[in-house]
């Protein structure tokens, strides 16, 4: 399948799925989970190594004691995007993915996009848990496997690995790649049963370090930094005071601090994958999501409290920050069960990371866009081997050689765009028309619709301008759905150019500078327009489903704030970032573009059962 043309290759990049589920066998659940239900589900989900690990991490370096400010920052973000993926769980019923959704109202490449980010950020976050299982484990027998190993193999390790390879967390991650290949299958019993000892647990640091904490530790000055000397039991002083006080790295460090904490409050999602057994699930499901991000804010945000008052920001430990805080303040036993409780939440939370990842590949695999052979079952345990063993290989490589830190900053941008992805996918179906997404009617937006009528090019602007403000539908048609995709797209691109600027040059642009603040202004004043444009568009009246409110606003809120907190990240972030798209566009543009079944006479692949 050779591009002919530009044109024709851009039909090949935007070619979709249609909107109804492709034929397969009915399989009716029946609808027993009520609010509460799904709430566990989804703190069980979410609650893990964020709250364990990458507090004292943020705290550490990036935030200070108003991490607790970045974590709310973060948690509004979730609450935009996971109002997005309500609407997409009440109206697609027929998968969860958001791999799927893109498909369906985007088309093939950003589909192949959220996939593959999809299978990065499952792959990264089994790496960093199984890490942090390692680092739990060892701190627990008193740090002698990572000294040993430190002793070994720091000289040969380059700076942008870790200072030593992680044996441990390679081998936790071969144990689960070889249990999931003989059939293992994730337990909701056993998530329950975490959940609730977690949330006991996370209630007792709250409560213990409100009554063991030190206001102090909220106002510290640089005077104290250097009076104050490390505690014992491997607490020692890493990394800079900043400024000191509750805000030591300024409003760059709330909101670099919000992009990394972001990566925390992943895994609400999980909710929507059981819209089908869910009672009301127009009311239920969304409901659940904003209770599950409160309650994990919650969480999360009293621990950072506790953690910052019990133990100096600047004396936090960096691998078993919670362990050592109850050390430092003379707990010894309840050093102790914490580390043991840290190390089950973290098996619970690996099981519900580790297992999604067979069904995306497969998913993507059975469509085209990806080998074929990644969608080979064993006939033996019906389990996806191949898919398994590749996905199991990679996360054990990058547990065994990444650095905690770098595989955290990665998650976290993965799951941003993701995120986007799937407010874009909101935005642009509901002012599509109930059949455009199908292979006859696709979107085409690079090359305008010729009017025989009107040769005269003042007329026909003045009706292309006219149809802009004023639909001559008050239903979706073919042409408004293309109006929506173009202005969307359009948006994207000025949002991103926004939050460029906001994010690399701030002072300059509050300050009055007037290159950059003329700039700002005038990206604002045409996505006001574009915007005003859109919500003058025909919506989708269908009334079954939820729907996201304040529409197309929120959605766009939901991806400027992502994109903005994307661009926080650290170069060295996006770099690694931009190689494993770089990998996979070889790949869609090498092999997916010709293979891909959306291509062949309108063919759709067999749709898997599985949600993921």
């Amino acid at each position: 399948m050779r591009c002919q043309d530009p044109r024709q290759c851009g039909q090949k990049l935007i070619r979709r799925q249609p909107l109804k589920p492709r034929k397969e066998p009915v399989i009716f659940l029946s609808r027993h989970l009520n609010i509460f239900h799904l709430v566990v589900l989804g703190v069980g989900s979410t609650l893990g190594v964020g709250v364990y690990i990458v507090v004292g991490e943020v705290a550490l370096f990036v935030a200070g004691p108003a991490i607790i400010i970045s974590f709310l920052v973060a948690a509004l973000s979730s609450v935009l995007s996971g109002l997005c993926y309500a609407e997409f769980g009440t109206r697609i019923k027929w998968t969860s993915s958001a791999y799927r959704y893109s498909y369906i109202s985007l088309g093939e490449l950003w589909a192949f996009i959220a996939g593959w980010n999809l299978i990065l950020s499952y792959v990264f976050a089994t790496a960093s848990v199984s890490k942090a299982w390692s680092y739990t484990f060892d701190g627990l027998i008193g740090n002698h496997i990572s000294q040993a190993l430190q002793r070994a193999f720091s000289q040969y390790m380059p700076d942008y690995l870790a200072k030593y390879p992680d044996f441990f967390a390679l081998a936790l991650v071969l144990l689960l790649t070889g249990a999931l290949v003989l059939g293992a299958r994730e337990s909701l019993l056993v998530t329950r049963v975490f959940t609730g000892i977690n949330v006991l647990v996370l209630i007792f640091i709250i409560l213990s370090g409100f009554f063991k904490g030190d206001l102090h530790n909220w106002k510290l000055t640089e005077q104290d930094h250097t009076s104050i000397t490390p505690g014992s039991g491997g607490i020692s002083s890493l990394g800079p005071l900043g400024f000191g006080g509750f805000v030591p790295f300024g409003l760059d460090g709330i909101l670099r601090g919000a992009a990394i904490c972001f990566y925390a409050l992943v895994g609400f999602d999980a909710i929507v994958t059981k819209e089908e057994e869910a009672l009301n699930p127009r009311r239920s499901i969304p409901w659940s999501i904003l209770i599950t991000i409160f309650i994990c804010f919650l969480a999360y945000s009293g621990v950072s409290a506790a953690l910052t008052l019990m133990v100096p920001y600047y004396l936090i430990h960096p691998e078993s920050p919670l362990p050592q805080a109850f050390l430092y303040i003379g707990w010894d036993i309840a050093r102790y069960v914490v580390a043991v409780t840290t190390l089950c939440a973290l098996t619970s939370r690996l099981q519900s990371i580790f297992f999604p990842i067979p069904q995306v590949i497969r998913d993507m695999a059975s469509d085209g866009l990806l080998f074929r052979g990644l969608a080979s079952v064993f006939a033996h345990t019906r389990t996806p081997i191949v898919a398994i063993m590749s996905s199991g290989n990679i996360a054990g490589l990058l547990a065994l050689l990444f650095k905690f830190s770098d595989l955290v900053d990665l998650m976290s941008i993965v799951n941003l765009l993701v995120y986007s992805l799937v407010s874009f996918s909101v935005l642009v179906l509901r002012y599509q028309p109930e059949q455009t997404l199908s292979k006859k009617e696709e979107i085409d937006i690079s090359k305008p619709e010729a009017s025989p009528s009107e040769p005269v090019p003042e007329a026909r602007t003045s009706r292309i301008l006219k149809t802009l403000w004023f639909p001559t539908s008050t239903i979706p048609t073919l042409k408004s759905g293309q109006i929506v995709y173009g202005c969307t797209s359009l948006l994207v691109l000025l949002l991103t150019i926004l939050s460029v600027i906001l994010a690399q040059w701030p002072s300059q642009v509050f300050s009055g500078d007037p290159g950059l603040t003329t700039v700002a202004v005038l990206l604002l004043l045409l996505i006001t327009g574009v915007t005003v444009i859109i919500w003058r568009q025909p919506k989708d009246p269908a009334p079954e489903y939820f729907k996201v409110p304040a529409l197309p606003v929120l959605p766009l809120v939901s991806i400027f704030v992502n994109i903005y907190l994307m661009m926080l990240m650290t170069p060295r972030t996006w770099t690694q970032f931009g190689i494993w798209n770089a990998i996979g566009f070889l790949i869609y543009f090498g092999y997916g573009i010709r293979h891909s079944l959306a291509g062949k006479n309108h063919q759709q692949p067999p749709a898997s059962t599985s949600q993921t």
